[in-house]
């Protein structure tokens, strides 16, 4: 069904997986497409309760494939604000809007709109070798895919300029240190710790999840007094799930707790 990516859902996982190994899994307009529709098939399947997104090969994604876009001197000037808002700021969105947990495996380089891609997901987890770099300044542009608003947020400014003004590459290992991602692990053990997490989120409370998602990434913007009421409201609506009377029942008779994800 798919050229540019490999997608399918089961036992309430999502995976979606860039595939385009040869240009190191670099965004066409056709491979927007398909991940549209993918992400599609994840808002509207009930059963998916986790997203996971990694790459094929040796790199995760290292952004705009150039080869995508007439740029040859003389030519028509490209509208890249077009592209942005047709492509990347919809994909970021998605991804920030889900009710579930997602999680990024970055299997290699993650570059350009690539590592801000993976930094919108929930949980990034990064093999040794990878590495995110902010290139746009090689080219003469700013950090899109909401990248200037997830760097400082993640790193703060001296961190987030250093990366977007030098465009040098963050080995995994000290993006972890630095709180840009979550954890990084050897190479060989990536895809069965990014397949532990999403096998614990798959059976997880997902109403929780996706209400604890929604309420740190929308803190920035609210006063303490103002989180404390968000607070109460979502604690008396999850206090009335399925799931946590399930997990309160579990926990005083002893046993695991078969959350349903409502």
């Amino acid at each position: 069904m798919y050229e540019c990516i490999q997608f399918g859902i089961a036992d309430g996982i999502a995976r979606l997986t860039f595939d385009r190994p040869d240009r190191l899994n670099s965004f066409t307009a056709a491979m927007h497409g398909e991940v549209a529709d993918a992400l599609g098939r994840v808002e509207t399947d009930p059963s998916v309760r986790t997203l996971l997104v990694t790459g094929t090969g040796r790199g995760f994604c290292a952004g705009q494939d150039l080869a995508d876009r007439t740029v040859a001197p003389g030519s028509a000037p490209v509208d890249l604000g077009d592209s942005v808002e047709r492509f990347y700021n919809p994909l970021v969105r998605r991804l920030v809007a889900l009710p579930l947990p997602v999680v990024c495996a970055v299997n290699g380089v993650a570059a350009g709109a690539g590592a801000n891609i993976a930094l919108a997901c929930d949980i990034v987890i990064a093999a040794r070798s990878a590495k995110f770099i902010q290139s746009f300044a090689n080219i003469g542009l700013i950090p899109d895919s909401g990248g200037s608003w997830i760097l400082p947020r993640l790193v703060g400014q001296a961190r987030a300029l250093g990366m977007a003004l030098t465009g040098e590459p963050v080995p995994a290992e000290r993006a972890a240190e630095w709180g840009l991602i979550w954890k990084v692990v050897d190479d060989a053990e990536l895809a069965g710790a990014a397949e532990a997490l999403v096998s614990k989120f798959a059976t997880a409370p997902t109403a929780g999840l996706a209400a604890t998602k929604k309420l740190i990434r929308e803190s920035w913007l609210n006063s303490l007094d103002t989180e404390l009421d968000i607070q109460r409201d979502t604690m008396r609506a999850l206090g009335r799930t399925y799931d946590y009377q399930e997990g309160v029942s579990a926990f005083l008779a002893k046993r695991t707790p078969a959350f349903v994800g409502r």
